[in-house]
C-alpha cells in the first residue's frame, strides 16, 4: 500500500501529459472584444462565446457599476434566507417576457440551474433520455437525480422514440434533455420532433439554451422561437454570461414549474444569489437584444461571410455541420489540434484546440462575434488555409 494517498494525482497529470490531454489557462488583459491582448499580445479572439459583443458595453459596464453603488458587491446570502433585492425579480421578469413563458427563476450559474432543475424534477424511479452530445452540467444533473439514464444517439429522434417504446411503462416520470446548441459542435436540435416525442410518450422535455440565448430566434428568445416552438410546455434553461454578457443562469417556464424549483431545486435554495452587478448587467443586456435586432443580424452576417470565404478557398479542414455562430474544424488527433492552435495563434488568431474527453474527435472551434469586422474574418479563414 503507498504511503502517500495523494501520489495518484501525480501519475493522473502525467497520463494527461501522454494523451495531450493537458490543459492550462491564458492570460488576457483589458476588455473583452472581438481583439484582444493575450499574454501581451493582440490578437483577433475567436475565442469567446460573447456572440454579441456586450460583455465590454459601456451600458453593461455602467448598469453594473450603478448596482453596486446603490446595493453592494454581494447579495450576501441565499435569497430565501437573505431576502433578495427587487433587481432579480426584474430580471426574471425581463427573462420570462423574452422567452414569452409565464414565470423565471435565476440562479447563480448556467451550470447550477441545470444541475438543480433536473435534481428536483426527477429521481431513483425515474428515466433520463441524454443526447450524448450534452454538455457536462446536463450529464451530471442527470447522474446526481440518481435517476435510470440512457444516452441516445446525436440528434437520433427515431432511437429516441423507441428507447421510450420499450421502456417508458416502467417509470414513473420521464425526463428527456439536450442543448438547444451544441456547444463543441455548433449544430441544433431538432426541438419540434423532440417535442412531438415527448408528448407522444408524456414525457418532460428539458432544453438547455445557453447558446442559443440572443443569438437564434427573431427576437433573440433562442432555439424554442427559432423552431417556432413558443408556447409549447417545456423547461427552457440557458446562461446570462454568453450573448448576454454577463454571469448566472435561469429556468424559465410554467408559474407552476418555477415555484416548485424555488422550494426544491438545491443549487438554488443553498447558493448565494446572484451578485447585483451581474444582475444588472443581464438586464440591461437583455434590453439591448430587443431593442437593437441589428446586433444580432450583424453577427448572422459575420458567420455568412465566414462560410462563403472558407467555400472560396476550399480548406483542406473538415468543416462540421453548423447551424449556429460556432464552427468546428476536425483535425485527425489532440496533438494535431494543439499543433493548429498554436499555429493560429502565431498567426494573430485565438482560437482553442479542443480535444477528449471533451469531444470524441479533436477539432479546432472558432465562435463568430458581431463585432468581428471583414479583416479579422479572412485573416481567419489565411491562417487556416495554412494548417
Amino acid at each position: 500500500m503507498p504511503t502517500n494517498p495523494y501520489a495518484w494525482i501525480e501519475e493522473s497529470l502525467a497520463t494527461i501529459h501522454r494523451a495531450d490531454w493537458y490543459r492550462s489557462v491564458q492570460t488576457i488583459h483589458g476588455l473583452p472584444g472581438a481583439t484582444v491582448l493575450l499574454e501581451g499580445r493582440e490578437v483577433i479572439n475567436f475565442a469567446s462565446n460573447d456572440y454579441l459583443g456586450l460583455a465590454g458595453d459601456k451600458r453593461l459596464i455602467k448598469a453594473a457599476t450603478v448596482a453596486v453603488q446603490e446595493f453592494g458587491t454581494g447579495a450576501t446570502g441565499s435569497r430565501l434566507l437573505s431576502g433578495h433585492r427587487e433587481l432579480h425579480r426584474e430580471l426574471e421578469r425581463a427573462i420570462a417576457s423574452l422567452k414569452q413563458t409565464e414565470d423565471a427563476v435565476i440562479f447563480s450559474s448556467g451550470y447550477l440551474a441545470n444541475v438543480g432543475t433536473i435534481t428536483a424534477l426527477v429521481g431513483k424511479r425515474d428515466f433520463i433520455l441524454s443526447d450524448q452530445y450534452n454538455h457536462s452540467s446536463l450529464k451530471n444533473g442527470a447522474i446526481l437525480s440518481g435517476a435510470t439514464i440512457i444516452e441516445y444517439p446525436h440528434c437520433d429522434v427515431a432511437a429516441l422514440r423507441t428507447q421510450l417504446s420499450q421502456q417508458r411503462q416502467n417509470y414513473r416520470r420521464c425526463l428527456i434533455i439536450t442543448d438547444s446548441v451544441f456547444s463543441m459542435d455548433g449544430d441544433l436540435c431538432p426541438l419540434s420532433a423532440l417535442l412531438d416525442v415527448a408528448e407522444e410518450f408524456s414525457c418532460m422535455l428539458l432544453v438547455d439554451e445557453a447558446h442559443a440565448t440572443g443569438v437564434l430566434g427573431e427576437t433573440g428568445a433562442g432555439c424554442v422561437e427559432h423552431f417556432g416552438c413558443t408556447g409549447r410546455q417545456l423547461i427552457q434553461i440557458g446562461t446570462l454570461s454568453k450573448a448576454l454578457g454577463s454571469l448566472g443562469g435561469y429556468v424559465a417556464g410554467s408559474g407552476t414549474l418555477i415555484d416548485f424549483l424555488r422550494n426544491r431545486a438545491p443549487s438554488w435554495i443553498y447558493t448565494t444569489a446572484l451578485s447585483p452587478a451581474d444582475t444588472a448587467a443581464a438586464l440591461t443586456a437583455i434590453k439591448i437584444v430587443q431593442q437593437e435586432p441589428q446586433r444580432r443580424a450583424q453577427l448572422w452576417q459575420n458567420v455568412a461571410q465566414l462560410k462563403h470565404v472558407i467555400q472560396q478557398q476550399s480548406l483542406s479542414l473538415i468543416l462540421l455541420p453548423s447551424e449556429s455562430p460556432i464552427l468546428c474544424f476536425q483535425l485527425p488527433s489532440a496533438a494535431d489540434a494543439l499543433k493548429g492552435g498554436q499555429h493560429l495563434k502565431s498567426a494573430g488568431i485565438f482560437a482553442p484546440a479542443i480535444r477528449p474527453p471533451t469531444v470524441p474527435t479533436s477539432r479546432i472551434r472558432i465562435s463568430v462575434m458581431a463585432t468581428h469586422e471583414a479583416a479579422h474574418i479572412e485573416k481567419l479563414v489565411e491562417a487556416l488555409s495554412s494548417i
